[in-house]
């Protein structure tokens, strides 16, 4: 565990810094500034057992978000100048062994292309940092696991980690993406990890864990199995709505470093007014030991301009009072799943369910390769003029949102109906 977060008093520290533009100076200033309110790079990664064996020829893995092929405006990918600024921060202390990888939502595009469209591998190509192996996964075990005792991880993950029981090559910095997710409500350094497992496995894993809750223990596993060292978080320009790759870009103007990804996720949820309870990644790992939610037990280390001076260290509430955005659109009512039996009744009329937005649908077919069942839940057939469309057969669909997130042509919304609206908007708690 990284020294900055004291597990045995049970306290974790977060950096967050006010960054306003992707400016290549901008980005490495508060990026090199959080990093040393946290007591330096060498400090946060020097415990690690890979850097211990081998000191700075350790492998260190940069973990970018690339769920699908997007130009960096689109707020769906972590963004070009945030993986270019760890990167030369990383050379210019010493750490020159560095690969980078992301295993992206839909098994049909390939890391390096997917890289490419993101604008992630002009800038590794440049800086000099090689694509990982991500086109192959092995099967591990992990005896370990509360609810899957088996991953198929990529092997580049596999090697850097020793998740297979050999020594661990070096190590994973997490470089996630400030986003909304329709199955967790966010996607942040939690939910990013999920990028460590091969190719078609994501899918099957959201066949076989489909509640929130049920899937977010399935990510505690792997976050306790892959552990990354470090996570920074893209908040400069996030993307709330129909996240996590069809909504909106919204200027959140911040960037998040933590060692503890659920103390980061915790602060995200802060800076936008959302109840970390609420959110199942938190409450999972939390009960599994990877991290904190607490705002009791989290330390808020303040920097830029125009937030307090450097250094200055804040509570969640007093960060949402001061800092965060009520206009950021994320669902921040309760659900009624199981929580509340006596609700049961009006549960049925709080489902939300994705949608096809007709006159955006070509037909490609992406979201009917990308549904995780067997039978399959959305097909692509004729409309009654002829054309191509998506169309769901609501009976079969478990709310995965798997083609959701991956549609290229921004063509499917998760549609709630009037009772959730008016829930959501109004009790906020």
């Amino acid at each position: 565990m990284a020294l900055v977060n004291d597990m045995k008093s049970g306290t974790s520290k977060v950096a967050i810094i006010r960054c306003d533009s992707y400016e290549r100076g901008k980005v490495r200033s508060a990026i090199r500034e959080a990093i040393d309110l946290l007591g330096g790079l060498d400090s946060l990664i020097g415990e690690e057992a890979a850097v211990k064996s081998f000191g700075k020829d350790a492998k260190i893995l940069l973990k970018p978000n690339l769920l699908t092929k997007a130009s960096p405006d689109k707020a769906v990918s972590t963004h070009p100048e945030i993986f270019r600024a760890v990167g030369e921060l990383l050379r210019e202390e010493g750490y020159d062994n560095l690969c980078y990888g992301d295993s992206p939502g839909s098994p049909v595009l390939t890391p390096e292309k997917t890289a490419e469209d993101c604008g992630i591998k002009a800038v590794a190509d440049e800086v000099g940092i090689k694509l990982g192996d991500f086109d192959h996964g092995t099967e591990i075990a992990y005896p370990d696991g509360n609810v899957l005792r088996r991953f198929v991880l990529c092997n580049e993950v596999v090697k850097v980690t020793g998740a297979d029981g050999r020594e661990p090559e070096g190590l994973i910095i997490n470089l996630c993406k400030m986003k909304t997710h329709q199955l967790e409500r966010i996607t942040g350094a939690v939910k990013n990890t999920f990028g460590c497992v091969y190719g078609v496995n994501k899918a099957m894993s959201h066949a076989r864990f489909q509640s929130p809750e049920h899937f977010a223990r399935m990510l505690a596993d792997l976050n306790r199995l892959v552990k990354p060292s470090l996570h920074i978080m893209d908040g400069i320009v996030a993307m709330d709505g129909n996240g996590p790759a069809s909504g909106d870009p919204f200027p959140m103007n911040a960037i998040l470093v933590s060692t503890d990804p659920v103390a980061l996720d915790a602060v995200f949820c802060a800076l936008i007014c959302l109840d970390p309870q609420l959110v199942a990644t938190n409450t999972a790992c939390a009960d599994a030991g990877i991290g904190i939610w607490d705002d009791e037990k989290i330390e808020i280390l303040l920097g830029g301009v125009p937030m307090q001076k450097e250094g200055a260290v804040i509570t969640q509430d007093e960060l949402a009072i001061k800092y965060a955005s009520k206009e950021f659109n994320v669902q921040r009512s309760r659900d009624f799943r199981g929580t509340m039996s006596m609700m049961g009744m009006v549960e049925r009329f709080m489902n939300k369910r994705p949608v096809v937005i007709a006159n955006r649908c070509v037909g490609c077919g992406v979201c009917e390769q990308t549904c995780p069942l067997e039978e399959k839940a959305v097909i692509v057939r004729e409309d009654s003029e002829g054309r191509r469309v998506a169309a769901y057969d609501y009976t079969r669909c478990i709310k995965c949102y798997c083609c959701q997130e991956m549609c290229p042509e921004r063509a499917i919304t998760v549609k709630k109906s009037l009772l959730a609206k008016i829930v959501d908007r109004k009790w906020k708690v």
